[in-house]
């Protein structure tokens, strides 16, 4: 149910939500998310409407920075196909397409905001930036007070006294790239451009845009393009000056794209003066439908949320069925694998979901087997008092059996393990397991005890280290 118009007066609050952008914000939180929320139970992706929904309620409950909205506008981008196409054929052509799982999104968004009693706003040939420029002018022309909700920065020229823009916190608190959130005045701009902003489609059109792809004029940046502005006072002024910048490469760069830069002012200027298809008067804020706000979240799968608007509005929740139509196997989305399986030889439609069938699981044979017998176990090396067998899980049994015996070794002596978690160790062991002198054998020097001289004992201790005095 739509609500009733009424006339914007002074003292009202117009809240303007840049939409398209606001769902690609809420696909890239959601994704940095645990996956299990980010999908209904037939696989259908929600994360971002999930995302969307509660700051939605969050501002239809609660308003932004402490203000609470008469009017709120939901504004989207009804194709890339707008008038700028015909302008710069290569207008924002760099960018790449949409995320597999944002594309079945799209049309939940506007279900959306249409569960929670708002119109979705969109219109051919025009782009959200235009719609949300024509409402800013008819609401600051009627006395009302504008919050704009995005973080672009090509509506930064609509700031003005009764205007301000309001970008929401992105990320977890406290986790990476989180930001909190902003609100956006004349001294923002002035920070962010180097200029007022009536003065920022100059700089905009010098600078250029690499992510709506607007050329611009080559080198020169956001910096550059405020002082030249600055000095000179405008785009016209500054191209018909051109011939007086005193730094050669600059002067040149101005003269030879003085079309692309007139070219890139038309660009990033925005329309102020759409003849829009929903006059802002419809736009008015009111308490929604808790009962069908609920079947749309409960259609969504989105517990945490249907329970605070139950909660917030009084409604219980589980007397509310999910809407038919956007439940899984409903209408929007097609019909299941039961209809699959009734039509073998039917198409799928295009653009519709369905939900994966089951593999069936294969029967046990109950053919009688005959054991098979255990497979022969190949004997062990034979290690001998010198070597310690490793276990079969050390490094030093990867290669299986030992080296085969070299020319002149015994074949029950293999050698040592190609490779030893410490040769140290293994050297260690090789020394403790040598083989004796024999006793006939001379020793210049023998062990206290076994016999030996005064003589042989005094140079004995006579070449033992002698510690030194402190």
């Amino acid at each position: 149910m739509s609500p009733s118009p009424r006339p914007l007066k002074p003292g009202d609050h117009v809240f303007l939500v840049d939409g398209s952008s606001f769902v690609f914000r809420a696909y890239f939180q959601s994704i940095n998310q645990d996956r299990k929320y980010n999908f209904r139970s037939d696989r259908l992706p929600t994360g971002a409407v999930r995302l969307f929904c509660t700051k939605l309620f969050q501002f239809v409950r609660d308003g932004a920075v402490g203000i609470k909205p008469t009017h709120l506008a939901i504004i989207f981008d009804k194709s890339e196909d707008s008038f700028r196409k015909e302008l710069y054929p290569d207008y924002k052509a760099n960018r790449s397409d949409p995320p597999d799982e944002l594309i079945p999104q799209f049309p939940l968004m506007r279900e959306a905001v249409r569960a929670f009693g708002l119109i979705p706003v969109e219109q051919a040939r025009y782009e959200a930036d235009d719609l949300i420029a024509t409402y800013t002018d008819q609401a600051v022309k009627a006395g009302a007070e504008v919050l704009i909700v995005s973080a672009d920065k090509d509506l930064m020229q609509l700031i003005g006294p009764n205007v301000a823009m309001y970008d929401p916190a992105s990320g977890e608190s406290g986790g990476r790239g989180a930001r909190p959130e902003r609100r956006i005045g004349l001294g923002e701009v002035v920070e962010y451009f180097g200029v007022p902003p009536e003065k920022v489609t100059d700089v905009q059109a010098l600078a250029g845009d690499s992510t709506d792809n607007v050329p611009g004029v080559p080198g020169i940046g956001i910096k550059t393009a405020a002082q030249l502005i600055g000095e000179y006072g405008d785009l016209e002024t500054l191209l018909s000056r051109a011939s007086e910048i005193k730094q050669p490469k600059r002067r040149e760069s101005l003269l030879g794209n003085a079309e692309a830069a007139r070219i890139s002012k038309q660009l990033v200027t925005l329309v102020r003066d759409v003849a829009v298809e929903v006059p802002l008067d419809d736009l008015v804020l009111e308490a929604p439908d808790a009962r069908q706000l609920i079947a749309f979240l409960k259609a969504m799968e989105f517990t945490t949320i249907t329970r605070r608007v139950a909660e917030a509005y009084g409604v219980e929740a589980g007397e509310v069925e999910p809407d038919p139509r956007l439940a899984p196997k409903g209408d929007l989305f097609g019909p299941g694998p039961e209809a699959d399986a009734a039509a073998p030889g039917a198409r799928r439609p295009a653009g519709r979901l369905h939900r994966r069938p089951r593999t069936r699981r294969r029967a046990p044979s109950t053919r009688p087997t005959s054991p098979r017998p255990a497979p022969a176990r190949p004997a062990p090396p034979q290690w001998t008092a010198r070597h310690t067998a490793p276990s079969s899980t050390s490094p030093s049994s990867r290669r299986g059996a030992p080296r085969p015996p070299t020319r002149g070794s015994s074949p029950s002596t293999p050698r040592p393990p190609r490779w030893t978690p410490c040769r140290r160790i293994w050297w260690a062991s090789r020394w403790r397991s040598r083989p004796t002198r024999p006793a006939t054998s001379p020793s210049p020097i023998r062990a206290p005890g076994t016999g030996c001289s005064a003589r042989d004992c005094c140079r004995a201790r006579s070449r033992s280290p002698t510690p030194s005095p402190r």
